[in-house]
């Protein structure tokens, strides 16, 4: 070990046992951004040794998060509008997120699936269905992983199945306005029975959402990382949890 990586080491320590275990969110969501600028910035002309760089660092932080006592951690692997790029830069990120689901599966986590899986190509939603079956036994840190993601799909997917369910108990379009209210969208989320995030991580400097759990993010606490998710250390991490629990929290404004 070098000296900065002891240095390193030693600050992640200092961090840690700063940090109270109330202070721990019991959510967090992550945004992993900059896998193919971390690559092209580290001179590789493939953008796959990116993904597959940034996918090794997230085994790595569900390691973390477990570590650190966090309960749940959603992770935005693949949008929807993602699923519009050429089909030489998919197809490899889709491999890419195939292996990593089926490596957390054999990691023991409980691994469940986010997003509109009707949008992707047959394996990988077959792959992703499978961890969700198998999984979902497991006790401890959840892992959802959110492909095929988008939060305004998400959001006319709710109401979609709202509709359709008060359809097939014969209910009206006029009795199902009398009593709809906030908590009956959000018992039709792709995260229903889940907490809302207490904090959501996004990687690579840019500061915005981007439509990430654009309804459960309503009083989420957000950070913002400079570093590309390839180069995101566990010291990062930490920081993140830090500043979370520095923070008081409004649920109104």
């Amino acid at each position: 070990m070098g000296m900065r990586d002891l240095v390193y080491r030693l600050y992640e320590r200092r961090i840690e046992a700063s940090l109270s275990p109330d202070q721990i969110p019991r959510h967090v969501g992550v945004i992993v951004d900059g896998n193919r600028r971390w690559a092209r910035g580290m001179g590789m002309r493939d953008v796959k040794r990116g993904y597959r760089k940034g996918a090794d660092k997230i085994t790595e932080l569900v390691g973390w998060c477990k570590e650190t006592g966090v309960e749940l951690v959603t992770l935005w692997l693949l949008s929807t509008d993602n699923l519009s790029r050429p089909k030489e830069e998919l197809e490899p990120l889709l491999a890419v997120i195939e292996d990593l689901v089926q490596q957390l599966v054999e990691e023991g986590w409980h691994v469940k699936p986010v997003g509109a899986l009707d949008l992707l190509p047959d394996h990988t939603a077959h792959v992703l269905k499978e961890a969700k079956e198998v999984t979902s036994h497991r006790t401890g840190l959840i892992v959802n992983v959110a492909v095929g993601y988008g939060g305004r799909r998400e959001i006319a997917d709710a109401v979609r199945s709202l509709l359709t369910e008060h359809a097939s108990k014969g209910a009206s379009i006029e009795e199902l306005v009398e009593v709809l209210d906030v908590e009956h969208i959000a018992e039709h989320l792709y995260t229903r029975g889940q907490p809302d995030p207490d904090l959501v991580i996004r990687t690579s400097g840019e500061q915005r959402l981007s439509g990430f759990l654009l309804w459960q993010s309503a009083h989420s606490e957000f950070y913002f990382c400079e570093a590309y998710w390839p180069a995101f250390r566990k010291v990062d991490f930490l920081r993140a949890i830090r500043s979370y629990a520095a923070r008081h929290r409004r649920y109104g404004y």
